[in-house]
């Protein structure tokens, strides 16, 4: 099970056999010489901003008529809303999401899941850099030709897109949605018994915090993802933010930034910082990478900073999902004990807007 597609503006790609990481691990790969393979089971993932005037958005559509009639339609409607339309000869799925999204500066991700076998799928939507998520479930999801994967994701006149989607991808795998684990594997991460790799932390293990205190790894979690739009690596370069070398990171990792000028800007003893927020050139930049990236993170007992490469970064949060049984058997966390998940009331500190960060970034560099 891969990413067999990913298109961003610039860069469209198609693999039967899997892209990046996932090169290779397809099941569609034995179906490249058959015009009318089904991919039966996926997901279709969108990453667009909202558009400032509130206008309706077209995220993706196409429709072919041979050797059937088929098409799908994904649309973002004014009002906070997301409405879907798969079509599949006389067979019409279809399915409406609502959000609180509504602000032209919010970028939604939003996945849509299918498995024609099981007669079951999933539409959900997520605020990029908020907690929680909406979803609604789909009945009779049909299967998408493979066929039209490829010729939608390579030739532009075969789909219409808004100029606001940043990507969109399709994977051969049901994804999970939710929490999502934002560090490189190579991240070394403090322990009482100093620096080891993210890579190499296992449940149990014990993380030294921020503030010197410790706590056992409840759960490790990794994900691959497209590498692009807000997915996109982020490498954060030292001494810059007290690192002792560089890491690199998803856009949406906070760091926790504290000092007098946290204080003065913002009355607050620390905030939060996405890394996207800091990219400026120098202290930070998006790096090169292929065509998907793999995160992870670990889960602790509470939301915490733990200590990257001399760094303070948030762990995981994951609010209050164990309450909610349908988003966690969505989530990365479907397998773990309900009763042995935290919860999550809230976060810390606040959260810094781009501006913001911009501002505490010129006035640290002053």
């Amino acid at each position: 099970m891969a990413w067999i597609a990913i298109a961003d503006p610039a860069d469209p790609r198609f693999s039967c056999t899997g892209l990046g990481s996932d090169a290779g691990r397809a099941e569609t790969a034995s179906q490249r010489d058959d015009p009318h393979a089904l991919l039966t089971r996926g997901t279709l993932l969108i990453e667009a901003k909202l558009a400032p005037d509130g206008r309706p958005q077209t995220l993706l559509e196409w429709e072919q008529t041979h050797p059937w009639r088929r098409g799908l339609s994904l649309r973002a409607i004014p009002g906070g809303g997301v409405v879907l339309v798969v079509s599949q000869g006389d067979s019409v799925c279809h399915g409406v999401v609502r959000h609180d999204a509504v602000n032209g500066d919010d970028t939604l991700r939003i996945s849509y899941s299918w498995d024609a076998p099981a007669r079951s799928g999933r539409l959900v939507v997520e605020k990029v850099g908020a907690p929680g998520l909406s979803m609604t479930e789909l009945r009779d999801p049909p299967p998408l030709l493979l066929r039209d994967v490829q010729t939608v994701t390579l030739q532009k006149g075969a789909r219409l897109t808004d100029p606001d989607v940043n990507f969109f991808a399709v994977s051969t795998r049901i994804e999970p949605v939710g929490p999502l684990p934002t560090l490189d594997a190579r991240v070394p991460l403090c322990t009482p018994y100093g620096y080891r790799p993210l890579g190499q932390i296992r449940r149990g293990d014990i993380m030294r915090l921020a503030d010197g205190g410790n706590q056992p790894v409840l759960n490790v979690v990794r994900r691959t993802v497209p590498a692009c739009g807000l997915l996109r690596p982020v490498r954060l370069r030292a001494p810059y933010f007290g690192l002792q070398q560089d890491i690199i990171v998803a856009p949406e990792q906070r760091l926790i930034l504290g000092g007098s000028d946290v204080e003065y800007l913002f009355d607050q003893e620390c905030v939060l910082v996405p890394a996207r927020h800091l990219v400026n050139g120098i202290a930070a930049h998006f790096c090169a990478s292929g065509p998907t990236a793999t995160y992870g993170q670990v889960l602790l007992p509470s939301h915490e900073a733990v200590l990257a490469a001399g760094t303070a970064v948030e762990s995981l949060f994951i609010g209050r999902i164990r309450r909610h049984k349908a988003k966690l058997a969505a989530s990365l966390l479907c397998d773990a004990d309900r009763s042995r998940l935290p919860d999550h009331a809230g976060l810390a500190y606040p959260v810094l807007r781009a501006f913001e960060a911009i501002t505490l970034a010129a006035r640290r560099a002053a």
